[in-house]
């Protein structure tokens, strides 16, 4: 395409922005220029130097917009919607947030996290089969690039990817029936959405069959992504996201939660949980590219459904579930013995080195019965 053909294009979308100011989507649209954003509705990429697109935050040195510094993106794994008990449909209102934010990786690294709600894997959404869901897609104004949403359990082109597609500055909104159940992933689908869902921006929507789920003591929400950087793991400072890195595979960071060994005594804390009580485990592979091979040391999934197929037979006593990037799994646990339980990608040189892990605490009475030491 011509740079002629270019600005026609470019025209086109402005004419038909209705309800939002010219200026301010010329103000919106010059600083995706900068950062190899796409105009929303169309395939038509923004003019950029190679530079300043690979910059960790996505914009050119002297962009209008600030990233916020926060202290943490990793997403509390007890901050879940609860059971749902109701047994009829009904209408949720919900607005998913784009932000773009700087945090640390690991004490003194410092990178630029692209995410739902502040916070790797973003929110977890809950819903019943059936319901319906008015979803609004929020990108707010002082992010530097183009967003949107694609959700797994829609029936719709993109899984909406397309209806919620946006600049900086304006919300889009779309409605979609959850008609069949599961755990499914939702990520940004932009045309670099490898970028994009390595940066942090993917989450999880749990359409929960008609009857609903049994009670289980604990839920814990988890998500795996890849990081890559100019720098090597642990090099203090500021680092870049590395394009190349990406395309190679080769990825510095290998992270549950967005930071290395983030729901961990070092860093956030460890979770905790009684002997004889029980767990169900939410677990989404972002990727873009690594499969998880996700295993509870010192334990196993009592019972597994493979890609979040909740309306299937679980598996019993899985040791490792491989879970591959877009996908899901549903994993309950028991607790018989005190002691921790590390939850690992068993591809575990991603977890001496790359940060793959998050630890349950079991506390109660020993049960030499089952397990003793130092015997």
């Amino acid at each position: 395409m011509d740079r002629q053909d270019e600005n026609k294009v470019m025209k086109k979308d402005l004419d038909a922005n209705d309800g939002y100011s010219r200026k301010k989507f010329l103000e919106n649209a010059g600083a995706a220029l900068l950062s190899g954003g796409f105009l929303a509705g169309t395939a038509l990429p923004f003019a950029a130097n190679a530079k300043s697109r690979e910059t960790a935050s996505g914009a050119a040195s002297g962009s209008m917009f600030s990233v916020p510094e926060v202290k943490r993106v990793a997403a509390d794994p007890r901050d879940i919607p609860g059971l749902i008990k109701r047994r009829t449909s009904k209408t949720h209102e919900i607005t998913l947030e784009s932000r773009e934010v700087v945090a640390e990786i690991e004490d003194g690294v410092k990178f630029t996290y692209m995410t739902y709600g502040g916070q790797v894997p973003g929110p977890m959404i809950r819903v019943r089969q059936g319901d319906t869901v008015k979803l609004t897609h929020k990108n707010l104004s002082n992010n530097t690039m183009i967003h949107n949403v694609d959700f797994h359990a829609v029936y719709g082109p993109g899984g909406g990817a397309e209806a919620t597609m946006c600049p900086p500055g304006q919300s889009r909104t779309m409605q979609f029936q959850a008609t069949y159940p599961g755990a499914f992933i939702y990520h940004c689908a932009v045309p670099r959405l490898d970028y994009h869902i390595s940066s942090g921006m993917y989450g999880l929507i749990l359409v929960e069959p008609s009857e609903g789920l049994p009670d289980v003591d604990h839920e814990f929400y988890f998500g795996q992504n890849e990081i890559y950087t100019n720098k090597k793991a642990g090099q203090k400072g500021k680092h870049k996201f590395d394009t190349q890195a990406m395309k190679d595979e080769i990825p510095n960071y290998v992270v549950i939660n967005g930071e290395k060994q983030a729901i961990t005594d070092n860093r956030h804390g460890a979770l905790m949980v009684k002997r004889d009580e029980t767990a169900r485990i939410y677990f989404v592979t972002g990727g873009p590219n690594v499969t998880s091979n996700f295993h509870p040391i010192g334990n196993v999934w009592t019972k597994s459904w493979r890609e979040g197929a909740i309306n299937s037979n679980p598996e019993r006593f899985v040791q490792t579930c491989a879970v591959p990037p877009g996908s899901c799994g549903i994993f309950e646990m028991d607790f018989p013995v005190p002691g921790p339980i590390k939850l690992v990608d068993h591809a575990l040189s991603r977890v001496a080195h790359k940060g793959a892990l998050a630890v349950i605490n079991v506390e109660g009475k020993e049960r030499p019965e089952i397990f003793a030491a130092n015997l």
